[in-house]
């Protein structure tokens, strides 16, 4: 079947691009049309809008920002909602808040569509590698068509139960992201400040029982100084509010998530809303040094240019 995939960004390319790639009939359409360009050459067909996409495909992937984002490319409070949506399964994969994805699933159901969580765990580069893990949630027989069909991006997918399961696994799985980085990352500015050598560092976090996936790419990241993007600070501080804003509406403590949202605020603040989140380090040196010093602080001491991508 034809498979719609609205949303062509940082993580939405790369996933479209798997699925052409492994030979799925793919109309994708997104709001600045020369990032379709990469997926007509893979041999997806670029629909003209929204509407297009869902005249075309049956089922129907969103990966956009927000939920303002999706609500636009639905028609979502104007008549083109249920046109588009009615006979169809709408699959989201993008972070919005679980409040918002439970009213989502109620209007598509009642406009006569199905409609799938499925929030992403990883960044970009497992984006490109094909090697993201989807949480899907919804009705089951919804869920179970859509599962193998988004292999070839996801090759685990866990089924969580009904809507908003998805996302309120994806949020947990970021609360620890989020505080695992930012703790690698201030225990890279320790060990750095006390004029440590920093491969013997690397060497002993990556010989050790905490070494992961995450922590050998952003320590590299970290010790050349480069903070181009794989998951933004203005996402990542996009991500805890979220997780927060879930945690209060539950009576939950999050002491953790509001340590780090400070120093996010404050690393987005300085100007790093478009670097990786190992840019928080940025935050921390401030608090180090002060206002003034930290514009001249030392960087990590690797012999490395560790002025921050753009």
């Amino acid at each position: 079947m034809d498979i719609g995939f609205i949303g062509l960004g940082v993580m939405g390319q790369p996933m479209a691009l798997n699925l052409a790639r492994a030979g799925t009939a793919l109309v994708v359409w997104n709001r600045t049309p020369a990032k379709s360009e990469a997926l007509r050459a893979a041999g997806a067909t670029v629909a003209a809008g929204p509407a297009e996409v869902f005249k075309r495909a049956r089922v129907v992937i969103l990966m956009l920002a927000d939920g303002a984002a999706v609500d636009s490319a639905l028609g979502r409070g104007t008549p083109d909602f249920e046109a588009n949506v009615a006979g169809h399964t709408v699959v989201h994969m993008g972070t919005t808040s679980p409040d918002y994805s439970r009213g989502l699933e109620a209007e598509v159901r009642a406009a006569g569509g199905s409609y799938v969580e499925a929030p992403v765990s990883g960044s970009r580069k497992p984006a490109e590698a094909g090697a993201l893990v989807a949480m899907l949630a919804g009705e089951p027989a919804a869920a179970e068509l859509v599962r193998p069909l988004l292999q070839p991006m996801c090759p685990e997918t866990i089924i969580c139960g009904p809507v908003p399961n998805g996302l309120l696994m994806k949020l947990s799985i970021n609360l620890f992201l989020i505080t695992m980085v930012t703790g690698l990352v201030e225990a890279t500015h320790f060990a750095d400040r006390h004029g440590l050598d920093m491969e013997q560092f690397r060497a002993v976090l990556d010989a050790g029982p905490m070494a992961s996936n995450v922590s050998r790419v952003k320590i590299s990241k970290l010790l050349a100084g480069d903070f181009s993007l794989e998951a933004s600070i203005s996402n990542v501080l996009e991500n805890n509010r979220l997780i927060a804003e879930a945690a209060r509406e539950s009576h939950l403590a999050s002491p953790l998530l509001d340590v780090c949202h400070d120093l996010y605020g404050e690393t987005l603040a300085l100007g790093h809303g478009k670097s990786d989140m190992v840019a928080v380090l940025r935050a921390i040196e401030t608090r180090t040094d002060g206002p003034r010093q930290a514009e001249v602080s030392a960087e990590p001491n690797t012999g490395q240019d560790t002025t921050p991508a753009p």
